[in-house]
C-alpha cells in the first residue's frame, strides 16, 4: 500500500559564482553550491515554496559527503509527514533553514514571509557595511567606499593581514569619524592565540569599537570565558554556536562564557527555530532587552532566496542593531531580485 504523501518536494542544486573572490577565515571562495527545496502539491501544482539550503564547507556542522542523502530523507519526511520535524533535523541547521523557510513561503503564497513594514516594502533594515578580508590596499578601498555611501556601521574582518596594519587601517577611520558617527565591529574569526588575545583586545579597545567576534577559535570555553570577563572590548560569539544545538548545550555554552552579544546564522545556528531559542536564553542568560538586545542577525553567504528569508524574519524581531545582513550583490548569477541595498539599509522589492 502506498502512504499518502502530503506533498511533493524536488531538490534542484544550484552553484553560484562570486561577483569577486570572497575571503573568509576558511579560505576564499569563487562559487558557492547550495540546494534549493521546491514544495507543491499535487493538486494545486503552481503554488510553490522555496527554501535553500546552503551549508558552508569546513564550517558548516552539517555539512559533508552525505549532505544530499540526508536532504533527501528529510524532503520524505516531510513529505510523508506534512510538516517539517525541527528535533530531528537539530542537527542540521541548513537542511531545517531551507525546509522551515520553504514551507513559509508555500503557506503565505509568495515571497513575503510576514506582515512587517519590510515585508511591505514601507521600510528597511538598517545593515553593517562589511569589509572583506584582503591585503591593505583592497580593505582600504573598502572602507572608503563604505564612508561615501553613508554606512554608520562598518565591520571589518581581521587576522588574515599584519595587525599593525589592521589597526592602522580602523585609526583611518576614527580620523575620519568618531564613535557616535560610525560604529565600528571587529570578526577575528577566532584568528588570535589565547596568549596574545588580552594584548590585541586591549589594543583594539583604543580604537573605542562596538564589539569583536571570535577572537579566539571556537571550543576554547575556560579561555573564551577568562576574556569575556576581563576584555575592555565586548565579545560575540559566531563560531562558537555552530554545532551546539540541544537547549541544554545552549544553555550551557552561554552560562559557561556568557559572552556580551552572541551573532546569530540561521543555516548554521539551528534555522529559524533554533536562532528563536538562542534569543530567549540570551533573554534569560545575559540579559537581553528589546531596547538593549544581546544579539543580532547575520546572513552567511545565501543567495537572494535564503537572504530574503532571514531577513524576513529578522524584521520581525524589532532589533534596533545594525545587522549583519547580505546586500544581495555578491553573486553574478542569481537569478531573483528579492533585496536591495539603499545606503546602509536592506528593502524588500520582491521584483522577480
Amino acid at each position: 500500500m502506498v502512504k499518502e504523501r502530503f506533498y511533493k518536494t524536488e531538490v534542484v542544486p544550484r552553484c553560484l559564482t562570486f561577483k569577486r573572490p570572497a575571503g573568509t577565515s576558511r579560505g576564499v571562495y569563487t562559487t558557492r553550491k547550495l540546494w534549493e527545496v521546491r514544495i507543491r502539491k499535487e493538486d494545486e501544482p503552481s503554488v510553490i515554496g522555496i527554501g535553500e539550503c546552503a551549508p558552508l564547507p569546513d564550517l558548516s556542522c552539517d555539512y559533508g559527503v552525505d549532505y544530499e542523502i540526508t536532504l533527501s530523507k528529510a524532503c520524505l519526511d516531510l513529505e510523508q509527514k506534512g510538516h517539517v520535524d525541527t528535533e530531528s533535523l537539530r542537527h542540521y541547521p541548513s537542511i531545517l533553514f531551507g525546509l522551515e523557510t520553504a514551507m513559509r513561503h508555500y503557506e503565505q503564497g509568495g515571497w513575503r514571509h510576514y506582515d512587517t513594514p519590510f515585508s511591505q516594502g514601507q521600510a528597511g533594515i538598517p545593515i553593517n557595511g562589511l569589509i572583506w578580508m584582503g591585503d591593505y590596499k583592497y580593505m582600504l578601498e573598502q572602507v572608503e567606499e563604505k564612508m561615501k555611501e553613508g554606512f554608520r556601521c562598518v565591520k571589518l574582518k581581521i587576522g588574515a593581514i599584519d595587525f599593525d596594519r589592521e589597526l592602522s587601517l580602523l585609526k583611518h577611520i576614527r580620523a575620519h569619524f568618531s564613535a557616535k558617527e560610525i560604529e565600528l565591529r571587529v570578526d577575528a574569526n577566532g584568528a588570535f592565540t589565547p596568549s596574545e588575545a588580552m594584548d590585541k583586545l586591549k589594543r583594539l579597545a583604543e580604537m573605542d569599537l562596538h564589539s569583536i567576534e571570535q577572537p579566539i577559535r571556537a571550543g576554547q570555553l575556560e579561555e573564551m570565558a577568562r576574556l569575556a570577563a576581563e576584555s575592555p572590548l565586548p565579545i560575540a560569539l559566531d563560531e562558537e554556536l555552530i554545532g551546539c544545538n540541544a537547549p541544554d548545550e545552549k544553555r550551557r555554552l552561554l552560562e559557561t562564557i556568557h559572552p556580551q552579544y552572541i551573532i546569530l546564522k540561521p543555516s548554521l545556528h539551528g534555522g529559524i527555530s533554533g536562532c528563536t531559542e538562542w534569543i530567549h536564553l540570551a533573554e534569560t542568560i545575559l540579559g537581553s532587552t528589546p531596547e538593549q538586545p544581546k544579539w543580532w542577525v547575520t546572513s552567511a553567504l545565501e543567495s537572494q532566496i535564503g537572504l530574503n528569508a532571514i531577513a524576513q524574519w529578522c524584521a520581525t524581531l524589532g532589533n534596533p542593531l545594525p545587522q549583519g545582513l547580505g546586500t544581495g550583490e555578491i553573486f553574478r548569477d542569481d537569478k531573483h531580485t528579492l533585496i536591495q541595498r539603499k545606503g546602509d539599509t536592506i528593502w524588500f522589492t520582491n521584483d522577480l
